[in-house]
């Protein structure tokens, strides 16, 4: 089931985290989500295949520059084109979990994640981490 308590809880016990789609754009809900991890003392990657850093924290190009994929879940705020390839990335780097947020997928991104058996690792359909991550924070403690 998309966006499943588990996966969420799995997605907000990683030790690391990753934002594909923070801008310089304060007003972008990339940029506010992460600042959200930021403001909660979480270790946050931006990857951005332009900017050399956002919010003050070094950017890397791609999720394979990612030093530790396998421990790193991340958040998707990318038009569903993409998602879509950032999703191969992912499966290919074997990440542990991923959020696409609200608006970051479409019926061939729904399609991916059910064809290639990862509905148990990526929350997607609608649930937004600025609005469920502190709940689902406080469940891990």
């Amino acid at each position: 089931m998309p966006g499943s308590a588990e996966v969420k809880r799995k997605f907000l016990a990683s030790p690391k985290f990753a934002v594909v789609g923070a801008s310089k754009d304060q007003s972008k809900f990339g940029t506010k989500v992460l600042k959200w991890y930021q403001a909660r003392d979480k270790d946050v990657t931006p990857i951005h295949p332009k900017e050399a850093e956002l919010e003050g924290v070094a950017t890397i190009r791609t999720l394979s520059d990612l030093s530790s994929p396998a421990e790193t879940s991340v958040s998707i705020i990318t038009p569903a084109k993409i998602t879509l390839g950032i999703l191969e990335q992912a499966k290919a780097l074997n990440v542990p979990a991923l959020w696409l947020q609200p608006g970051a997928e479409d019926e061939t991104v729904v399609r991916f994640i059910k064809d290639n058996d990862l509905s148990n690792k990526v929350i997607y359909g609608g649930p937004c981490i600025l609005v469920e991550g502190d709940g689902i924070l406080r469940s891990l403690l």
